[in-house]
């Protein structure tokens, strides 16, 4: 086995193998932290890896606290919440660790602490970005404890607005944290479920920036390893959580991904919010749920990079039926469930999101034009099971 530690410059610094968690404390010095605020989900701070993180943190003279009120599809609260603590404690930089809700709550706690206006005002749309006051961000560390969302290399944080309960993508360049901690011995611990939904999360990821007809060579190159990595080892991780290799190749799998999809989403993550924002339903999972559907009505524009997909898995059949069958088997042998009406959606539910899903900046991305009726149609595909 190759040595799966290294260190890598892209897109940020990222030190990347096992028993690297052991290095937060001299990247908070790094980062010139002398009071780190790590936000993580209430579920991981009461496991030992926050104690030991927090410990370390501690004995090498820095004065870290705790804020876990993050939701899993985390909201505008969650955030206003942890700027609270990070103004109380008189911190002065976020470790953000956990899966993508601790991760986008933290980076959106650092984007926040210097703000005067609402965390609205920098949705990623035209160039709302240019009203952040950059001088007053919190310089961040990233601790992914989970291998899907990649949110870790990501410049954005999903967060939901409960006004209108559409997920809502807050981005600016320099959300990019500064120093990424990637120890695949933090996710030793994930269930097989969680391991399956967070791993699809990652082949969603990695399939939708491939699939997204812009122009991009390198991310679409980051993309085929990236499912290369998945279609190898994501049983693996599912049925032995235990080993380590599996783990460290799914972790560099979804960092990749997150990577590659600034190259453009698609439909999968269209109907996938609003989803997860009304039904709190999980995003992976969902993505895992809709993921043959939306790559069959996509069967017109993909043909070809379907072939070239197959082939670089070295699938039996190299074409878009062998890329959908190795889909659709792998969702069968690790538990995704085949519709979205298992996950609690509704065929009343596919009228409702359409235009939500519709509106979703992952749609631009997708390689067919849709329209609201398209969405309506598809999730009842999904709804269903009509691939």
């Amino acid at each position: 086995m190759a040595s799966l530690r290294a260190n890598w410059n892209y897109p940020t610094a990222v030190r990347f193998g096992p028993g690297r968690i052991t290095e937060l404390p001299a990247a908070c010095k790094t980062l010139g932290m002398r009071r780190p605020l790590l936000v993580t989900d209430p579920a991981l701070a009461k496991l030992p890896m926050i104690e030991s993180a927090v410990a370390a943190c501690r004995a090498a003279g820095l004065a870290c606290e705790v804020f876990s009120d993050v939701q899993a599809n985390p909201v505008e609260s969650n955030v206003t919440n942890g700027v609270t603590a990070y103004k109380r404690g008189s911190h002065d930089g976020v470790i953000a660790c956990g899966g993508g809700s601790a991760l986008d709550t933290g980076k959106a706690v650092a984007l926040m602490v210097g703000q005067t206006r609402p965390i609205w005002d920098f949705e990623d749309r035209e160039d709302w970005y240019t009203r952040v006051n950059v001088a007053g961000m919190a310089p961040t560390v990233a601790v992914p404890t989970t291998s899907g969302t990649g949110s870790e290399v990501g410049r954005a944080s999903v967060i939901t607005d409960t006004r209108d309960h559409i997920k809502k993508i807050i981005f600016h360049p320099k959300m990019l944290p500064e120093i990424v901690i990637a120890d695949p011995e933090l996710t030793l611990g994930l269930p097989a479920a969680v391991t399956a939904a967070v791993g699809m999360d990652a082949l969603s990821h990695n399939l939708e920036a491939y699939c997204s007809p812009s122009y991009h060579p390198l991310a679409e190159g980051i993309a085929l390893e990236g499912m290369r990595l998945i279609h190898d080892w994501l049983p693996t991780a599912v049925k032995d959580g235990s080993d380590i290799e599996a783990r460290s190749h799914m972790m560099a799998a979804s960092l990749m991904g997150a990577t590659a999809f600034q190259k453009g989403l698609g439909a999968m993550h269209s109907l996938s919010h609003p989803c997860s924002a009304n039904l709190n339903t999980h995003h992976g999972l969902t993505n895992a749920v809709v993921m043959p559907y939306v790559l069959s009505w996509n069967r017109p524009a993909l043909s070809e990079k379907m072939q070239r997909l197959g082939a670089f898995l070295n699938l039996k059949q190299q074409s878009f039926t062998g890329v959908l069958d190795w889909i659709l088997e792998l969702r069968d042998s690790i538990g995704v469930p085949d519709t979205l009406a298992e996950l609690g959606v509704t065929p009343e539910h596919a009228e409702a999101f359409a235009q939500q899903a519709f509106d979703d900046p992952s749609t631009g991305g997708n390689p067919v034009p849709m329209t609201v009726a398209d969405f309506v149609q598809l999730y009842r595909n999904c709804i269903e099971g009509r691939l």
